[in-house]
This record gives structure tokens, sequence and C-alpha cells, in this order.
């Protein structure tokens, strides 16, 4: 069902883009505008994954770097079974984490430096389990296009303002019409990038729970990077907040609630759909902490030197110059 609404709506959004390219030009506007769109897609396709992590910062890391993260990605890619995504790491003190790329192969997942050390392991593994849901499912190519589409349409009713009202063209609203347009189209393209948006996102938390094997250990991490989020502010997605919607929480100040206009589900229900889903399976928030002490993700070999610094988990990581965890 979440795979028909999200095609429908993919439609609704392609539908919409030709519809403003008509008004603007006619039949001919509207084959442009079709055009347009695809090369917009096509530069999006090759691009985007390192335009996002360049946006944000953020710094690949290997097992010398991030042993603990790069092996805990391994193991949930092979449970997954997909290829190993590029990992990355964002100094940034909130809590959050997304996934970029045009397909599986050509993946990369980033964790920002609040998350992995405000998190447990068990709780990481859930935040990566959840992304590469994302990656497996084709999310971020969708949201790739959906958002190419959305900035598309923005740009076409702003081109409607200054030459829909001409008498001389195939735009029969008038001047008036293409104000409407230039208000109506991009609120229209918004929401149903955010309905696709949330969409997805109940799909990767109901799949990343099948790929950690718990769900209460996603459910426990969206509770506290909601928190987070809250709390600590986030300046590089302030600035590119057209990024939002790939976080796994909204990093963005001032958007909390479930309606047309949040680019996220409610947290509260997302943990509520996850808790149902630990109990039928049953699971117990008894289970989740005696598993917490009892049953860890294999994150890979561990560093052994003696006098290494501390990692964000705890544990020892050999002596390198400063990196993206400081």
């Amino acid at each position: 069902m979440n795979y028909f609404r999200t095609a429908m709506l993919l439609a609704a959004m392609t539908a919409l883009f030709m519809f403003v390219g008509f008004l603007i030009g006619g039949t001919g506007g509207m084959m442009i505008a079709l055009l347009f769109a695809g090369a917009m897609n096509l530069f999006s396709y090759w691009n985007s994954d390192k335009m996002v992590l360049r946006m944000h910062h953020a710094q690949q890391v290997d097992e010398r770097q991030a042993p603990e993260l790069v092996g805990m990605v391994r193991t949930m890619a092979q449970r997954a079974n997909m290829p190993m995504p590029k990992v990355y790491v964002i100094n940034n003190p909130q809590p959050n984490a997304f996934a970029t790329g045009r397909n599986p192969e050509n993946a990369a997942v980033a964790a920002t430096t609040g998350l992995l050390n405000t998190l447990s392991k068990e709780e990481v593994a859930g935040v990566m389990a959840h992304e590469l849901a994302h990656i497996k499912n084709h999310d971020t190519l969708i949201m790739t296009i959906t958002a190419t589409i959305a900035g598309a349409v923005s740009m076409l009713a702003n081109f409607a303002f200054f030459f829909g009202g001409s008498r001389d063209n195939n735009n029969p609203l008038g001047f008036v019409g293409a104000i409407l347009m230039m208000i109506l189209a991009p609120l229209a393209a918004s929401l149903v990038q955010m309905a696709i948006s949330r969409t997805r996102e109940y799909s990767a938390d109901k799949m990343g729970a099948q790929i950690c094997g718990n769900p209460l250990w996603l459910a426990s991490a969206l509770n506290k990077i909601a928190g987070g989020a809250a709390r600590i502010p986030n300046p590089d997605a302030e600035h590119n907040p057209a990024t939002a919607h790939m976080f796994i929480i909204n990093p963005l100040s001032g958007e909390r609630m479930d309606n047309l206009f949040s680019t996220h589900p409610n947290t509260e229900n997302r943990i509520a759909a996850l808790r149902n889903m630990a109990s039928e399976a049953g699971m117990t928030a008894s289970g989740f902490a005696s598993q917490q002490q009892a049953s860890r993700p294999n994150t890979g070999p561990s560093v052994p030197p003696s006098n290494a610094p501390k990692g964000p988990w705890g544990g020892e990581q050999p002596k390198r110059p400063k990196g993206p965890w400081g």
C-alpha cells in the first residue's frame, strides 16, 4: 500500500509540474517543462549525494577512524542483503542521521557526532538499519526526484508571474491567475513532497526494525533523537531546509506536529507503531533492557592500544590526527 501511495503522489507531482507548464505556454510549454524536469532530475541523479554531504560538512570515515560505527553498518548491510554503503560522520551536536545516493550500489549513510555520543550501540544500530532501509527501498532516489520537481515547480511558478499574465501567451488565467499560481503551485508541490517523505519514513521504520532485529532499539533512538533535535539547533540544516526531509528526525526548529506542513510523521506515532510491532513479536520493554546487556550487534574488531583516546561510545580508538569526532 505504501508503494502504491508513493507512486500516486509522484504521479500527482509530475501532473502538477506539467499543468504549470501548460498554463504558461500551452502544450508547447508543457513539453518544455517536462524536458526541463528531466534535465534537472538527470543532474540530481548523479550529483545529489555529493551535494548533500558537502552541505552538511560530512567527512567519510573508515574502520581505522571509526571501527565500531563502520563495523556496525557492515553488519546491518549484511543482514539486509545489500552492498556496504560509504559511512560519513558530521561534526554536529544535534543527534541525527540520514542516507543518500542514487541506488544501493552508490549510497552513503551519515551520522552526527551528537547521535554517536548520545545513543547506545543498540539505538545506533536501529538508526543505521533505518537508513539502510531507505537505501534498500530506493527512497533516497525518490526523495531526490520529488525535491527536484518541487524546486522546478517553484521556478516555473515564478516564471509565470513575470510572463504568465501577458495577453500574447496561452495562459487562460491572466495576471490574477499568474499570481495565484505563483503562490499555490509551490505550496501544492511542497505538500506532495512532504506526504511522500512521511510515507517513506513509516516504511523505513518497519524495515529498519526488521534489519536490526528489535523494533524497540529504533523506538528508543527516535525518542532520544527527537528530544535532542528539539533542544539543539542544526545550523547547516537551517541554512539548507530543502534537505530536512532526508534526516531520520526533522532537524529544523518549529515543525513538530503531524500535519500537512511537516516533513516527518509525528515521532510519538512512529514510536507507537514500533512498540506495537515489538509487542506482536513478543518483545517487551524489560526484554529490551536485558538485551542491551546481553545481546549487542557485531561491530567488528576492537582496537587494543593501551593509551588510546576514548571514542564516541567509550571504546578505545587508535591515536591519529584530530578527526570528525574531535
